[in-house]
């Protein structure tokens, strides 16, 4: 009898045993989701949508939109070069008058005052002037009342905010803006961003190896003694986690001021005092002894896992005992001081408390100019923007490492 032909198995109340077992996985499959349920809600709330509006904040003309729009259509035929007609004129006071009666005129000159230094004043000027005309022409009392109004770089910023969407938060973010040919660099006085993020990966990569140089010797020794010291070694690894961030930050600060207690020993030693405060060595110090423990432990958790009788077995086969460390037991090391080194430079590219309270103006990263566009400047879609893109670029980090990993595991096999 071939195999088709044969009846299906049925178990003893007559239910096909492959319904019975793809009804069995089913069930399963659902508790394991009821499980992890509220664990995705709360991913979802906290994480997920709080990201999507950052995104979304990023990119949208949240103070002009939908209150420009006889200008948006006015300017839509525009060239972008020669100063425009009436209608654009005429269109801009319509949609002004609208936003005076709506108590909105201040949110416009303040989103255009983003590309266009100055404008704020020029608008509640202007605002005020038209406010009080019934009809045109409202050209002339637009030039009359201040020549910036003839610029062609003023009407291009208004018709780039006028719509629902805009790139000018990501551009600025880059130190691009929109010019009359297309793109272009903003003027060098302007351009701040792209030396921030170099500062920024900077800063990282040097705390990263500074951490990776201190951590490695320190783990090692922990692999190393019996577990019985091990264990107590470990409590000191593990004090600084004890303490709040903010807490360590400040013990570094009284530590590195010009009259603290490391000063005081230079002073002694080589009777000078040196300015650490408020400097870049003070930002690296400070941020290298908090995130040291965050390089150790996963090196620390790998080199556990090494047999020692692999080294044993290198040296009773004639190799020194270096070049037995170094090409037998370090290459076991790699993923651990890859996973170390990525979670250093990762929370290393988010820092701002550290640089904040011990770093000089030239110190700062993204994360403070993030913080100063919400809590100062109320500029969200910047600070939006600027948080997307390090968010990008840790993601990019992080699929790379998986990359590496994932050749590794390849080669390992």
């Amino acid at each position: 009898m071939a195999i088709a032909d044969r009846a299906p198995l049925l178990t003893i109340d007559g239910v096909s045993l492959r319904a019975r077992l793809a009804r069995a996985e089913r069930s399963r499959k659902l508790k394991a989701l009821g499980l992890i349920l509220p664990l995705f809600l709360f991913v979802l709330i906290t994480f997920l949508i709080p990201l999507g509006r950052m995104g979304y904040k990023s990119v949208v003309n949240e103070e002009t939109f939908g209150r420009l729009d006889h200008t948006n259509q006015a300017l839509s035929e525009w060239d972008g070069q020669s100063v425009p007609d009436e209608a654009a004129f005429a269109a801009l006071a319509a949609d002004l008058k609208a936003a005076q009666e709506q108590r909105q005129a201040g949110e416009i000159a303040k989103r255009i005052n983003y590309e266009y230094a100055g404008a704020i004043s020029k608008f509640k000027s202007i605002t005020r002037t038209v406010s009080k005309m019934e009809t045109g022409p409202y050209k002339e009392v637009f030039l009359e009342a201040d020549k910036v109004w003839g610029d062609p770089r003023l009407w291009r910023t208004i018709r780039n905010a006028s719509g629902h969407y805009t790139s000018y938060y990501w551009l600025s973010s880059i130190d691009l803006r929109h010019g009359a040919e297309g793109l272009e660099s903003v003027p060098p006085d302007q351009a701040v961003f792209v030396d921030v993020y170099g500062r920024t990966f900077w800063i990282a990569g040097v705390v990263t190896v500074l951490t990776l140089i201190l951590g490695f010797p320190v783990a090692y020794l922990l692999a190393t003694q019996p577990a019985h010291r091990a264990n107590l070694l470990m409590i000191f690894v593990m004090l600084p986690f004890w303490t709040s961030l903010l807490v360590r930050t400040t013990a570094w600060f009284v530590l590195l001021r010009s009259e603290g207690p490391l000063n005081d020993l230079a002073e002694m030693i080589v009777n000078q005092r040196f300015e650490m405060i408020f400097t870049r060595f003070g930002t690296i110090v400070a941020m290298t002894h908090i995130q040291l423990p965050f390089t150790l432990l996963p090196i620390y958790s790998v080199m556990k896992n090494i047999p020692p009788s692999h080294v044993r077995a290198a040296r009773s086969l004639g190799a020194g005992p270096f070049h037995a460390f170094w090409k037998v037991y370090f290459p076991q090391t790699v993923p651990g001081i890859a996973a170390g080194c990525l979670l250093t430079f990762i929370l290393c590219l988010g820092y701002y408390i550290t640089p904040a309270l011990v770093g000089g103006p030239r110190d700062q990263m993204v994360s403070y100019y993030v913080a100063y566009y919400m809590n100062n400047i109320i500029n969200f879609g910047q600070a939006a923007a600027l948080g997307a893109i390090l968010l990008i670029i840790t993601m990019v980090l992080y699929w790379a490492y998986n990359k590496l990993v994932g050749i590794d595991k390849m080669k390992l096999g």
